[in-house]
């Protein structure tokens, strides 16, 4: 079987944790030695003399062609429109990498285009399918459907590709049911869950891991992963701070947030415990994970979070929102707590699990059955069905 995948959300020089797990799935597909998978990752850029700003030039010099972790990687530019709400991004992702996969096509067909992000990737796999007469999947993560299946530049495109496509992933039946209420058949959208690195996400010495961050040994810890933005409830975080005494918060990430966040901090006298990580690479986050007491991310949607999985694997209770892939996954009081959006009763929860926690390996039972295999042992099969249904 031969896939051409987009993804606009794959790692790359520049941003190595930009959609790691999309990365961890597509190595683990091509280990498998059953699928020829070509990954189609396209570089948005503006119009110059946009394209000069430090934001996108670094962009501008990436390899266009590369292999990373033995899966070959196309970078094809396309042009990005700032402030018209992304409204033409799927037109010209498609624009720009359709004559590479007719190309390609002509030498080798593929079978099958699919597409790993929903926006813009989504829309953009659906015409170059079309164009080349083949069958399309879209998957859904989170974000791409809550926000850009409502946004009224980009609405009308999500809606259309989710109906358009022959069929449709999903990490968790809670988006499933999202797509559902766009218009797509819920009988053509498979749940998908994310995949895990046993070998690297397990639980590590909690003292020696607060020694190589620089915490201190007794105390709680609170760990948060995520980009620094509005959505994922850092000022939350730090807000329920105030009414955990003795905690320190550790903020895992970058984003544009970060300036706002530092400045609450220091508002509230917090200054000395909430510490700023910045971007962690990928295969250290288990150090943060396993040095905290307590993983907290309060996020207003989430599909499935891949940081709630990699903290259960690291024996690392969650307490984060009652969103529905974190009532698919938190079944057990072991791994966590759900608690509404809102500093106090996050505040509440943590103070809670701090005084009763729970048994590391209760938690670590929250992550049996994740694996990049299975991840990909189900992609493959979605796509073979696909193929023959």
């Amino acid at each position: 079987m031969r896939v051409l995948s987009l993804s606009t959300l794959y790692p790359h020089a520049n941003a190595p944790n930009f959609g790691v797990f999309v990365e961890r799935q597509m190595q683990a597909v091509v280990a498998r030695g059953d699928v020829d998978l070509v990954i189609v990752s396209p570089l948005g850029l503006p119009p110059f003399p946009l394209s000069l700003h430090r934001r996108y030039r670094a962009l501008r010099y990436l390899d266009q062609i590369e292999q990373r972790g033995g899966v070959g990687i196309y970078r094809p530019h396309f042009t990005v429109l700032p402030g018209t709400g992304g409204r033409f991004s799927a037109r010209l992702e498609a624009a720009a990498v359709l004559p590479l996969a007719r190309k390609m096509h002509a030498i080798a067909p593929f079978d099958l285009v699919d597409a790993q992000f929903f926006y813009p990737d989504g829309p953009a796999a659906l015409r170059i399918a079309r164009a080349l007469g083949l069958p399309c999947s879209i998957k859904a993560r989170g974000a791409d459907v809550h926000y850009w299946g409502h946004a009224p530049a980009t609405a009308q495109q999500v809606r259309d590709a989710a109906i358009g496509a022959n069929g449709l992933l999903s990490v968790s039946s809670g988006l499933a049911d999202d797509l559902a209420a766009l218009g797509a058949h819920r009988s053509k959208i498979t749940v998908h869950r994310t995949g895990l690195d046993r070998a690297v996400f397990r639980p590590l010495d909690r003292a020696k891991c607060r020694a190589k961050l620089g915490l201190p040994l007794g105390g709680p810890v609170l760990a948060c992963v995520g980009a620094l933005i509005e959505r994922k409830g850092q000022r939350l975080a730090i807000e329920a701070l105030v009414q955990v005494p003795g905690a320190i918060l550790v903020l895992a990430g970058a984003g544009p947030d970060e300036a706002a966040l530092r400045a609450l901090a220091t508002s509230f006298g917090l200054s000395d415990r909430v510490r700023f990580l910045g971007a962690v690479p990928h295969g250290d986050m288990p150090v943060v994970l396993s040095a905290a007491d307590l993983f907290v991310l309060p996020s207003a949607s989430e599909g499935l979070a891949n940081a709630w999985v990699e903290a259960l694997a690291c024996g690392t209770p969650v307490v984060t929102t009652p969103i529905p892939g974190a009532q698919e996954l938190l079944t057990d009081p072991a791994y966590g707590q759900m608690v509404a959006r809102d500093a106090a009763a996050i505040a509440g929860a943590v103070n809670e699990m701090l005084a009763a926690p729970p048994l590391r390996d209760a938690v670590l039972a929250g992550a049996a059955g994740f694996s990049w295999e299975a991840n990909a042992a189900g992609l493959v099969a979605h796509w073979r069905g696909l193929l023959t249904g």
